[in-house]
């Protein structure tokens, strides 16, 4: 199962970042993957999948659940140490209070 957790989140990727993009079933591909992440405590996924929706969101205008998606993906990031991934998320996030 967690395979299909990472799986679904790379499809959510794709339909993300298609030429043209399918962001309805790109949500529903990182709601399922981060579900399942929950469910099997497959923190770095979870982290990823908050992230990847945070930015989806954004890119659709729906600043709330951006904001609260991408400050989930922050917090997880920070307690596992996951330091790759914070500029670039904290600096959409920096980005859209400034708005």
């Amino acid at each position: 199962r967690g395979d299909e957790a990472r799986a679904l989140h790379q499809l959510g990727v794709v339909q993300a970042h298609a030429n043209s993009p399918d962001v309805a079933q790109a949500e529903a591909s990182y709601q399922h993957a981060l579900t399942l992440a929950e469910e099997l405590g497959m923190r770095p996924l979870q982290a990823h999948c908050h992230r990847s929706l945070g930015m989806l969101y954004a890119q659709m205008g729906q600043r709330q659940k951006a904001r609260a998606a991408l400050s989930a993906a922050v917090e997880l990031y920070h307690a596992m140490d996951m330091t790759f991934w914070l500029p670039e998320t904290e600096e959409v996030l920096a980005q859209m209070a400034a708005r």
